[in-house]
């Protein structure tokens, strides 16, 4: 899919391949700026990356502030960008140096961009700290390239391949809860380099165990909890590269995320 254009007007495909939806919104893809309302959290620069975001102390951290991954210069086009490199996570150590931004989120729109450098690079992309939408260039199974982790199969069709830069758009709504008791799991609809992959896509639990983020560690990563959580992006030892983030909070009363044009 290396031919969609870098932003996306209002346009729609009415087609279907492989399960999947191909229908592009306005404001998805590859250089898409940020929505009205949307807050940028990484823009490349060593300022930002300090200011709005920390490590995630979990029980496998192993680093320490400041934080150690790297500001480069972006190997396609101009500018700086931020670097996955932590040695503390090589050989795949996930939790030792995981990147989470400061401020917790309920429901909200994502914008992510991200470049995998090398075959087999792998990071992933942490929805309020618990829920893992895949980066890991050549898998293609439901713990592969954009699956909303163990959950789905893998939109693999709609990655655009290592050295190349990549966008997640995604609407998320966390799990709803009545009386401490949850009645509504989180829900997500997702945007992969402008096709739309997941559709109102629910999400059953945490993955990955206690070093993988918030409730990993409690009933087997089934014990949700009501408590919101950062964006985090997950560090083991690859070199992965991020690029224009951004955020708006959202506040989606009934259980659709599905992207309004």
């Amino acid at each position: 899919m290396n031919s969609l254009p870098r932003f996306l007007s209002i346009w729609i495909i009415a087609a279907t391949a492989g399960g999947f939806t191909f229908a592009a919104v306005a404001g998805v893809g590859v250089g898409a700026k940020p929505m009205r309302g949307a807050e940028l959290v990484l823009n490349g620069s060593r300022q930002m990356l300090d200011e709005k975001w920390t490590y995630w102390e979990g029980p496998r951290f192993s680093s320490s502030l400041p934080i150690k991954w790297k500001i480069v210069d972006d190997p396609v086009d101009k500018g700086t960008v931020v670097m996955t490199d932590d040695p503390v996570a090589a050989g795949g150590k996930y939790g030792t140096a995981d990147i989470v931004t400061k401020k917790a989120y309920h429901d909200f729109r994502l914008h992510v961009e991200f470049l995998v450098m090398k075959p087999g690079g792998n990071s992933g992309v942490y929805l309020q700290n618990r829920y893992e939408i895949q980066v890991l260039d050549g898998d293609k199974t439901s713990h592969g390239m954009g699956a909303v982790i163990n959950e789905t199969p893998s939109p693999y069709h709609a990655y655009n391949g290592a050295g190349k830069w990549n966008a997640y758009d995604i609407n998320f709504r966390a799990a709803r809860f009545q009386g401490g008791k949850l009645v509504e799991k989180p829900m997500l609809t997702m945007y992969f380099n402008g096709i739309k992959v997941h559709t109102n896509q629910r999400i059953s639990q945490v993955w990955g165990g206690p070093n993988s983020g918030i409730d990993g560690g409690n009933d087997g990563g089934k014990g949700i909890t009501d408590t919101p959580g950062g964006l985090k992006l997950q560090c083991e030892g690859h070199d992965v590269r991020y690029r224009n983030i951004w955020i708006k909070e959202l506040d989606l009363k009934k259980p659709d995320t599905d992207f309004k044009r």
